[in-house]
């Protein structure tokens, strides 16, 4: 039975046999990464489990996963680093001070540089490359299995793990420790995953099935840390996703608190017929006169995260569509609808260096389209990349509001 059948049974039928078997599959992979990180067994078994126990909470929402061992390794390695914060930076830190480079050597001189890095250099692959690496080096997964797990043939699944080994390298390489793709490929999958205590699978299991009811305060306030770290990340990359859209996948950031009043606008610039090129500098209320005006206005106050005047950019239905998604976004991360635009504004356009308008396509009197290309580190990218999107403006009355942005 796979993971997601297991989950299943457990979440619907609070089956113990079910969740043992969950258990007893991945606590090897849990406690290794756990034990790299602390570096001290007693310790890694309170973050094992404090992991299962996490488990068992969140099975609900779990029960179709691509890969359980990958979000396990996750939470383990989010649980560890607060474990690690909370008691002491200095054991990481002094491993990685005596990093020395090595090239071409063997195995089991590798591993004891590379180990205190590893977790962190595979947390920073990007998902796919995270689930390959687990799945083929901490799962000892052939890669017609990496390759069913991750909906791809065998030969995709070769490419992407020997893509993500090369990452690996020169991650371990910029801090000390020089190597092959091929040596480090063995040395994780010869030392990434050891076999627990014997009693402690029986005894994670048993706390985990109570909801941590019996398990110590220090465990509790570790899961608690935890929690609150993976609700934060959770946080963060939808606010970083939200702010990416106005520029790559189709729809733009917006709040409102229905309850403010407007602010007074700023006497408007409006946009010259021939201007096409706007670096940031430039970026100004321009107010609704023409399409190029109001779109340049909507990119102004989302820069400047200024909800209350954000508002009068959009057309009523897209600003219902995003208002039902910031709501839900605040609901569930505990954030003011405010304070979601705020992070959503500053991790989007801020590294954005400009926008050119290429052409615009006139669809009727009151609908246009502008095809726009925006240059910068823009979200989600780690270099400077331009992208081109397609703004619809439509006509409302005397003035002119972004009803659709999406890639063109």
């Amino acid at each position: 039975m796979d993971d997601n059948a297991l989950l299943r049974q457990y979440a619907e039928s609070n089956s113990d046999d079910a969740f043992a078997t969950l258990v007893t599959r991945h606590i090897n992979l849990v406690y290794s990464v756990a034990l790299r990180h602390v570096g001290n067994p007693h310790n890694a078994e309170e973050i094992t489990q404090a992991v299962f126990i996490i488990l068992a909470k969140k099975a609900t929402r779990l029960r179709e996963v691509i890969a359980l061992s990958s979000r396990l390794f996750q939470v383990t390695r989010l649980t560890a680093n607060n474990f690690v914060r909370s008691e002491s930076r200095r054991h990481r830190r002094e491993q990685e001070a005596h990093m020395q480079s090595i090239l071409n050597e063997p195995e089991t001189e590798v591993w004891p540089k590379i180990a205190p890095l590893l977790d962190t250099a595979v947390a920073g692959l990007r998902e796919k490359d995270r689930q390959a690496i687990v799945l083929r080096f901490y799962e000892g997964r052939n890669l017609r299995e990496v390759g069913l797990v991750l909906g791809a043939s065998e030969d995709a699944a070769e490419k992407r793990i020997g893509r993500a080994l090369e990452k690996l390298r020169k991650f371990f390489t910029k801090r000390g420790v020089s190597s092959t793709t091929a040596i480090i490929a063995g040395a994780i999958s010869a030392n990434s995953v050891q076999a627990v205590p014997v009693t402690l699978a029986k005894s994670v299991t048993a706390v985990a099935l109570a909801k941590g009811a019996t398990t110590s305060i220090s465990t509790l306030t570790l899961i608690k840390g935890a929690l609150k770290i993976m609700a934060w990340a959770k946080f963060k990359t939808a606010a970083v996703a939200v702010a990416a859209v106005i520029v790559a996948t189709g729809t733009t950031t917006l709040v409102v608190h229905h309850q403010h009043q407007q602010r007074p606008l700023p006497k408007p610039q409006p946009v010259a017929p021939t201007e096409t090129d706007f670096p940031k500098s430039s970026w100004t209320f321009a107010g609704y006169t023409d399409p190029r005006s109001a779109f340049l206005s909507a990119i102004w106050f989302d820069h400047k995260g200024d909800f209350e005047t954000f508002l009068a950019c959009f057309t009523p239905g897209e600003r219902e569509r995003q208002l039902q998604q910031y709501k839900g976004m605040s609901q569930k991360m505990g954030k003011s609808l405010a304070a979601c635009f705020i992070i959503a504004s500053t991790e989007g356009l801020n590294k954005a260096e400009g926008f050119q308008i290429l052409d615009q396509q006139v669809i009727a009197d009151d609908q246009v389209i502008l095809h726009v290309s925006f240059r910068g580190t823009l979200p989600g990218e780690k270099q400077e990349t331009v992208k081109v999107v397609d703004a619809k403006m439509i006509k409302t009355g005397n003035e002119w509001k972004v009803d659709s942005i999406g890639p063109k």
